[in-house]
């Protein structure tokens, strides 16, 4: 939890600061240096939040599930290690696609409609072919995005199903509280899931949707998993 806290606190510093300040003011300019930290961080900071509410899933799964052994399954060795993977995984998700985009040469228009720097709408910009590179963005973020959404709703799934076949009202307490974290992990994934699913094409509701996963998700969570 309070890894989740720091990544959602770390998340909203890369965005919404400038966001205030651009809706504060007439001219919206952002460096080039600028926008690289923007696309660097907050891919950083988002693919380990992923990761992250995996392993929040299997603790609660192991701490419902199997509550007698709960101690000797998760231990702080494993909490730990559950940490150290999702912050590397969050470094290799921003690195594996900052490599290719910060050399990327840019020699024309450099306005991008949205309400910070993202690497789908950056790479637009590039003065050379980019059809492989948007390629690897929906392989990349697209997949990472999907895959977590998917492993999430199969351990919700799995629990109400165990919890429902021991006691019907347990299955009651179970679903008031998943259905809470259900609600923020929707809020989450759903918006990154269809930026990057079509990260290429332009939707006037993109803005409102990087919103969702850059504001309003890192309010709800501190109320959501506490």
């Amino acid at each position: 939890l309070g890894n989740l806290s720091f990544l959602d606190m770390c998340l909203s510093t890369v965005t919404t600061p400038k966001m205030i300040r651009d809706l504060l003011t007439e001219h919206k300019t952002i460096s080039m240096g600028g926008c690289m930290a923007q696309m660097f961080f907050m891919h950083f900071f988002g693919g380990a939040e992923m990761t992250l509410l995996i392993a929040m899933a299997f603790d609660r799964y192991v701490a419902i599930c199997k509550p007698l052994h709960y101690r000797a399954i998760m231990s702080h060795s494993l909490l730990k290690g559950f940490v150290v993977f999702s912050w590397t995984i969050g470094f290799i998700h921003t690195m594996s696609q900052m490599l290719l985009t910060v050399n990327l040469p840019f020699c024309g228009p450099r306005v991008i409609d949205n309400i910070f720097c993202d690497i789908p709408l950056v790479i637009k910009l590039a003065c050379m072919e980019i059809y492989t590179l948007e390629l690897f963005v929906i392989a990349d973020s697209g997949l990472l995005t999907f895959i977590c959404f998917l492993l999430l709703l199969v351990s919700y799934t799995i629990i109400l199903v165990t919890v429902q076949q021991r006691s019907s009202g347990g299955l009651s307490k179970a679903l008031s509280t998943l259905s809470a974290h259900i609600t923020v992990v929707i809020l989450f994934f759903g918006p990154c899931i269809f930026i990057y699913a079509w990260p290429f094409k332009s939707f006037a509701s993109n803005k409102i949707l990087a919103v969702f996963y850059t504001v309003i998700t890192p309010l709800l969570n501190p109320f959501i998993y506490t």
